[in-house]
């Protein structure tokens, strides 16, 4: 079993995928191509992709039970003693201190009513 997921990718790149895998959702392909074929696909998405972002995950004999392979995504597969995992950057802090604003101290006037049966 072969996916491909396409983010923002050219629509003839869409097309041409439509040839060996079916479209289940817009920008995900699944099918069940040979390995030969399933790598020249993976080789035309990246050179097709554009500015987009693209991941293959196909069945493969190992732990797991599949492998991934990603373009231009922030979140990078890594080896973690043999099981392969998503390495997901840490977000940047906001500078913009507008949207937070500090808690006030005690309950909450909705708490309060709750509390003391004044909700009914």
């Amino acid at each position: 079993m072969t996916v491909i997921v396409l983010t923002n990718c050219p629509a003839g790149l869409r097309g041409f995928l439509t040839r060996w895998l079916l479209e289940i959702s817009a920008g995900v392909f699944i099918g069940n191509p040979s390995a030969r074929i399933r790598d020249a696909l993976w080789d035309e998405v990246r050179q097709y992709a554009g500015q987009g972002r693209a991941l293959l995950a196909h069945t493969t004999n190992n732990e797991q039970g599949f492998t991934f392979r990603t373009h231009d995504h922030a979140w990078r597969p890594i080896d973690h003693e043999g099981v392969t995992l998503i390495h997901r950057p840490a977000p940047k802090p906001s500078t913009d201190t507008s949207l937070t604003t500090p808690a006030s101290a005690g309950w909450s006037k909705a708490a309060k009513r709750r509390r003391f049966g004044r909700d009914r």
